[in-house]
């Protein structure tokens, strides 16, 4: 295979994976508008879920079905770290209180068949089986056996001291702005520095270069919660929105609300993080006891139709649009965009 000079844009969640999967066969360099490699994207606060049963209900079955691709990737990439990521496929929990069942009858109706991978409904004594804290607390609910997560904070600081150990060099505080086509030869520079191929994975960073791209804000808390004990992402239909909640290591939780279509980028509001936290309590009391560590809300990149896309032109590779399925989709959407020689 013939080594290239590739530089990658961006070093969220997708430039990460780009760059764990080209870092053995090429020379890679690194532009990130960031300061540093610690909070650059909304990967960072992601409760990083993989799910594509529970995502079926808002996507098409192709992406859930690509989804279910791309889980069984990540174990691959995870394996090149030198210290081990806590990747889980145990499944998610989906649950609703009393008042909230129709809710759930309505999330149930619009799962998607996928590959064989079939919802199982459960009742109590499955709840209690399935989470043991949770017992006697709900009495229906949704099991998607096929679902898990990652540690993504683990990912990000792993995989970044990984690839400067690669010798992959890395500029931050670099905002590069591309102009496809602007030279006769298609070619593309990054600040004056030529190379073979762009990888432009920059999200939101690239909406003036990326017609119809648009933030879908999250918000998410991530709670120290000792008393708290959940063996799998847990669900709750809620009548605003969905709420889930993700156990990490030691101890820390990820609760946040799958969507909100808004375009701020400012701080939580009082009122989302109110009801994140009372959503949460209602599922364990547990949580009244808990730490808050960090409330935190994001941009995450969408076109209008909700779907990835990919482009080439000339030397650029453009990645974008992942919405709220990076972690679900991430690895195979980049493996589909990369060329045949870059791989």
């Amino acid at each position: 295979m013939k080594e290239y000079r590739v530089a990658i844009l961006g070093f969220g969640l997708v430039g990460k994976v780009a760059a764990m999967m080209l870092h053995k066969h090429h020379q890679l360099s690194i532009f990130e508008a960031a300061c540093d490699a610690s909070q650059n994207g909304a990967g960072a606060l992601a409760a990083a879920m993989l799910a594509p049963m529970a995502e079926s209900v808002n996507c098409e079955v192709d992406i859930a079905e690509l989804g279910l691709e791309a889980m069984a990737m990540w174990p691959e990439l995870l394996a090149q770290l030198p210290t081990n990521v806590m990747f889980q496929q145990a499944g998610t929990l989906v649950i609703a209180h009393n008042q909230d069942m129709g809710d759930l009858q309505s999330f149930m109706q619009r799962l998607k068949p996928i590959r064989g991978h079939h919802a199982q409904r459960v009742l109590g004594a499955d709840i209690a089986k399935l989470e043991p804290d949770l017992a006697g607390r709900f009495h229906q609910g949704v099991y998607l056996p096929s679902e898990g997560q990652l540690d993504n904070l683990a990912f990000y600081q792993q995989s970044y001291a990984f690839l400067r150990q690669q010798g992959v060099q890395f500029h931050f505080s670099q905002k590069v702005e591309l102009h496809p086509q602007s030279h006769k030869s298609g070619i593309e520079m990054v600040n004056g520095e030529a190379f073979d191929w762009i990888i432009d994975c920059r999200g939101i960073g690239a909406k003036e270069q990326c017609d119809g791209l648009r933030g879908v804000r999250g918000e998410v808390a991530r709670i120290y919660a000792p008393e708290v004990q959940l063996q799998r992402p847990v669900r709750l239909m809620h009548p605003r929105y969905p709420i889930y909640i993700a156990p990490k290591p030691n101890n820390e939780f990820v609760i946040g609300a799958t969507e909100i279509e808004s375009q701020d980028s400012g701080p939580a509001t009082v009122r989302s993080t109110l009801e994140l936290l009372s959503a949460a309590y209602t599922v364990h009391s547990g949580f009244a006891e808990g730490r808050v560590m960090a409330i935190n809300a994001g941009l995450r990149p969408a076109f209008g139709d909700n779907r990835p896309r990919s482009s080439i032109k000339g030397n650029v590779i453009s990645i974008n649009g992942l919405y709220r399925h990076g972690y679900l989709l991430a690895p195979a959407v980049v493996r589909q965009a990369l060329t045949k020689e870059l791989l």
